[in-house]
């Protein structure tokens, strides 16, 4: 069995096998053996000829020569098609992991599981479970031609990793596979928009709160998430109603939001600050911003923006009264667009100097928000470093 890339998916299924594994990796220059036995060789070695089987990490872009290469080509879904037992697969541009935590909370009783893109790969969930709850991203869908969804929950979709499908049409398309392939009686939850799309499964759309409540009769006001956590609470109920006929509010009102996401914090002065970390994408940015639209807002943008349009953002904020304060690999873009919109812009290079400038500026009643519209990368490892760097400098602010 070839793996491409020696990543935490490949190791996984490479580390329950009975067989010796080869994995082929850009990062490797001399070939060895791990402590399983497999064998980790440069990806230029790879010969098509002598594979007849080959499972990408799903991060490799199709346009990588290894993909370009490949004959026999399946993804970890499809690797464990034949094996899966009853599937919930959560995709969408934002919102996934939240519906996927949230649905699992509701569902654990019920002996369902959680993996793929949330952190647990698909070899290591327990196979005699009685349901798999996958987030599920666009990168391992566009190379999932078997495995297929039970029921299919689809957040709306705007454009992001564009760089890797090439375009949002192929990003879209990638999303909207799964309800292609269902069968008569299954079910897929989809933004009304994709109605239309063809399937033999049966079709639930929505486009917002109310839409989810009153279809399937559930009480939104009981619930104490606001914006798009309120979505993603009422879809996790929804699937606890289409299986089980149950909409447990009280246990859903107990589910507590992970860090990094829409987090509030104090400063010394009491002032707030929203670590939203997580908003990678200008949709994600936009939903926390529309939350505090009413306020004064400081908000520090920029980072890898993966080849989008950051003109959405600019016509969304243009009649707020806000304060950009830019920071990483798109800086530049973000400048020359602030200009174009008559936005107050600050360009600050680093997260520490952007939060140096705010506490210049910040008061009790202004809101200052971290939401980059951008992936981290090029400045950190992980939008959970930025989160973790944005707390601690807020933290350790004094006067």
């Amino acid at each position: 069995m070839t793996f491409f890339g020696y990543a935490q998916t490949t190791k996984a299924i490479a580390n329950k096998s009975e067989e010796i594994c080869t994995f082929f990796d850009d990062k490797v220059i001399k070939p060895f053996t791990d402590k399983q036995g497999h064998k980790i060789m440069p990806s230029s070695m790879f010969v098509p000829n002598l594979s007849t089987l080959e499972i990408p990490s799903p991060a490799i872009p199709p346009s990588h020569p290894l993909i370009q290469k490949a004959q026999h080509l399946i993804s970890e879904y499809d690797y464990f098609s034949d094996t899966m037992p009853y599937s919930i697969w959560i995709s969408g541009t934002n919102g996934k992991t939240t519906t996927t935590q949230m649905l699992l909370h509701l569902l654990k009783d019920k002996g369902a599981v959680a993996g793929g893109n949330i952190g647990t790969p698909l070899a290591n969930l327990d196979k005699n479970a009685p349901i798999w709850i996958l987030e599920t991203s666009s990168f391992t869908l566009h190379y999932t031609n078997k495995a297929k969804a039970n029921l299919y929950i689809l957040l709306p979709i705007t454009p992001d990793h564009l760089d890797w499908h090439g375009g949002f049409e192929a990003y879209e398309a990638d999303k909207l596979k799964p309800i292609k392939m269902l069968k008569e009686g299954e079910i897929a939850l989809v933004p009304k928009k994709y109605l239309n799309t063809s399937t033999y499964g049966h079709l639930i759309g929505y486009n917002n709160a109310d839409d989810l409540s009153q279809y399937f009769k559930i009480d939104k006001e009981a619930l104490r998430f606001k914006g798009a956590f309120l979505n993603d609470a009422l879809l996790a109920l929804a699937v606890s109603k289409i299986l089980f006929d149950t909409i447990d509010i009280d246990l859903m009102n107990q589910f507590v939001i992970e860090e990094h996401r829409q987090e509030l914090l104090e400063d010394y002065r009491s002032r707030v600050w929203i670590n939203d970390t997580k908003a990678t994408n200008i949709d994600a940015s936009l939903q926390v911003i529309d939350l505090y639209k009413n306020k004064k807002i400081h908000l520090i943008v920029g980072g890898d923006d993966k080849g989008v349009d950051n003109n959405p953002l600019f016509e969304f904020i243009k009649n707020l009264d806000i304060a950009l304060y830019t920071i990483g690999k798109n800086e530049t873009v973000l400048n020359t667009l602030a200009k174009k919109y008559n936005v107050s812009c600050t360009p600050c290079s680093t997260l520490v100097n952007a939060i140096g400038v705010i506490d210049t500026l910040h008061t009790n009643q202004s809101v200052a928000i971290l939401a980059p519209a951008a992936a981290s990368l090029d400045q950190f490892k992980s939008y959970k470093e930025r989160g973790t760097l944005f707390k601690n400098t807020i933290k350790n602010l004094k006067d």
